[in-house]
């Protein structure tokens, strides 16, 4: 349709922009009111891309002779940013549901992983499982992250913890991108536990010298793109040295640095992290009060995992130390076989409960924080032209029942017509 729009969403009661001035990320006082339109209309280009974003006369007016595809009377309804999970696990095999019962009779995370449980069990039928099968599973795990409001998803390998698995793994994760109407971020996260018959140290080794320079030869060919790159930086798991070694190798090829740290045990990875430039640490449990002071002044995002503090039994991360200090604090469902959440708003729910964090903060976590920590808040994140046009529709209560959005005040509207 040469010279037409492919969308046009009319007459919302409420648009909630998160950013109105192309802000990277949110955070201090710029979280406490989020941009909000009230009375508007938006328009999605050919591309996928948003074109204008006003109040529905004067959208009208603009584009009074212009076509559309597609156009959705938002009347009575609240538009949103698609939301975006900045940490999951949603490639593998081998479901860990009898491991439930040994959490409630009070065994640790680390119990299970040294009885041959929790990662090595997935590990063992993730190796045996067919790509196909992985794609099919990972296919229907993403549907249902989509049907719950994310429309951009970091996704991991790391099940695999040998080169041929965890090819294998990201294999599957390229044909998603490519095929599947979801946003992907890319994440090689071969140091996710020590293989059996190896230790760190042979385990850094192997992926320094085997996996990493097969994953940058992959990725010259456009076979595979990899957007970051994670390491499980634990006691028992891989220490301050391996993790620094495996996450600079990976820096050298181009990769972000994205990773779990300070989860079980205070191993200072947020200072690492900084150190080393990364973009975002995930976890963040047990961080030092120097960490979080670090992050902040590095712009170093914190991914906060609540469901992961809920299943474990963990105290929670300081989401309000962090926020208070300056921190970048973006959000992630964590979905794996030990944290089954799909469920984005869930999340959000989890941390305005037990993290303290306020309904505007969890929303900008789950929009343009978790943008940023994934390196795409220039495209994703709010609703503001120019941007993909990734966005979710829902009921709004009445202006009789609510006179406020509790999401943030009306902007300026001169800043939204183009």
């Amino acid at each position: 349709m040469a010279g037409g729009h492919r969308l046009l969403l009319e007459n919302a009661r409420q648009v909630v922009l998160v950013c109105a001035r192309g802000e990277r990320f949110l955070a201090r006082d710029a979280l406490r009111s989020l941009a909000v339109l009230e009375d508007a209309s938006l328009v999605v280009g050919i591309d996928g891309f948003i074109k204008a974003i006003g109040p529905g006369d004067a959208i009208q007016k603009q584009f009074s002779e212009e076509t559309f595809q597609e156009r959705i009377d938002c009347t009575g309804k609240c538009i949103l940013p698609g939301l975006v999970d900045a940490h999951t696990h949603p490639v593998w095999a081998g479901e860990r549901v009898h491991e439930f019962a040994m959490k409630l009779a009070g065994a640790t995370y680390m119990d299970i992983h040294q009885a041959g449980g929790g990662i090595n069990f997935t590990v063992e039928r993730t190796r045996q499982a067919s790509e196909e099968a992985l794609f099919s599973s990972f296919r229907q795990r993403l549907g249902c992250m989509m049907r719950a409001g994310t429309t951009l998803a970091e996704c991991k390998s790391g099940y695999g913890l040998n080169l041929e698995t965890e090819l294998k793994m990201l294999r599957v994760i390229e044909r998603a991108r490519r095929e599947l109407d979801i946003g992907i971020s890319a994440t090689y996260c071969g140091a996710h536990s020590v293989p059996k018959g190896k230790t760190a140290t042979e385990a850094a080794d192997d992926i320094i010298n085997n996996h990493l320079p097969k994953l940058k030869e992959l990725g010259r060919n456009g076979e595979i793109h990899v957007d970051n790159i994670d390491v499980f930086c634990e006691k028992g798991v891989f220490d301050l040295d391996s993790t620094r070694r495996i996450l600079q190798s990976g820096k050298d090829i181009g990769l972000q640095i994205n990773f779990h740290g300070d989860e079980l045990h205070p191993m200072k990875a947020a200072e690492l992290g900084v150190e080393l430039g990364a973009k975002a640490i995930s976890h963040l449990e047990e961080v030092s009060d120097e960490g979080i002071a670090a992050m902040a002044a590095a712009r170093c995002s914190a991914v906060l995992l609540p469901t992961t503090a809920y299943m474990l039994r963990l105290k929670q991360p300081r989401a309000r130390k962090m926020l208070d200090e300056g921190v970048i604090v973006a959000l992630g469902s964590d979905f794996n076989p030990n944290a089954y959440c799909f469920s984005m708003p869930m999340v959000m729910h989890l941390a305005c409960v037990n993290m303290r964090m306020s309904m505007p903060e969890a929303l900008a976590a789950a929009t343009i924080n978790a943008a940023y920590a994934l390196g795409k808040s220039h495209t994703h994140g709010s609703l503001e032209v120019g941007k993909q046009g990734d966005l979710i529709i829902i009921n709004s209560s009445s202006k009789e029942q609510h006179q406020e959005s509790p999401f943030g005040k009306q902007v300026p509207q001169h800043i939204l017509l183009h």
